[in-house]
């Protein structure tokens, strides 16, 4: 008897194309361990890089990452020294094998306020991995929504746009990350549900996610869980759901 195969196949999961991620709770995850808040953020870096591999795995083509805000300087001068040395660290240690994965990686932010050394090191990420396809990182370090509007402007009244010709392609075009698509989905980790001064111009039609999962322990099921719920949205931007017809009718 010959076997009847159904004509009904399952349909793909709806990926994102780019994800942004508030990277929070490295110090709560030290100090739930007694261990100082640097331990945290090297413990951060480390889920980072297998996050970047988790994301590429399931179809993201771009990953962006809030790694050091220009509020955070406020923080005290002994965590802030700590992590530009661990930026320094990682490049070292993850830059190789992340080209070798296929790792594009772009640092969108202010760099005036970085040491020369620093700057030096995102050039030799950004050099080293320009050709690389597989997936975007790029890492948001001292970044802030509201600066990004603003230098933005200041690039485009630098450019002598006439007010008649000032819209918001032009103005997205001058945007930190002019190079890839708005954020589909941007997830906070860590348990807030603020979006504390992040991509406030390109997220404005993201789908947000707040886990209580510290980042440290992000992986491959929160990943999943993140992308699940994505999938299940109805995005219209703004329009309304056509309505449904029924058969017959």
């Amino acid at each position: 008897m010959s076997q009847v195969l159904s004509l009904a196949q399952p349909q793909p999961a709806v990926v994102p194309r780019h994800v942004a991620v508030v990277m929070d709770g490295n110090g709560r995850w030290a100090r739930q361990r007694y261990m100082p808040r640097f331990f945290g953020h090297k413990a951060g870096v480390d889920a980072l890089v297998r996050a970047v591999n988790l994301f590429a795995d399931r179809g993201v083509e771009y990953l962006t990452v809030f790694a050091f805000s220009s509020e955070n300087w406020k923080r005290p001068t002994e965590e802030v020294s700590g992590l530009m040395s661990l930026v320094l660290v990682a490049v070292s240690k993850y830059l190789g094998r992340m080209a070798k994965d296929g790792v594009r990686i772009r640092i969108v932010g202010d760099r005036d306020a970085v040491s020369d050394k620093l700057r030096e090191a995102w050039e030799q990420a950004e050099d080293l991995t320009r050709d690389n396809r597989r997936i975007t990182l790029a890492v948001a370090f001292n970044y802030g929504g509201r600066w990004d509007v603003v230098q933005a402007c200041r690039q485009a009244l630098a450019e002598g746009i006439a007010p008649d010709r000032f819209d918001e392609q032009y103005l997205s075009q001058h945007m930190a990350l002019s190079f890839a698509p708005d954020p589909d989905l941007f997830i906070r980790t860590g348990g807030e549900m603020r979006m504390s001064n992040f991509l406030l111009w390109q997220a404005a039609y993201s789908e947000l996610f707040f886990t209580d999962c510290l980042w440290p322990d992000f992986g491959a099921s929160e990943i999943d869980a993140a992308l699940a719920a994505y999938a299940a949205r109805d995005r219209r931007f703004g329009g309304i759901r056509p309505p449904v017809v029924a058969e017959g009718g």
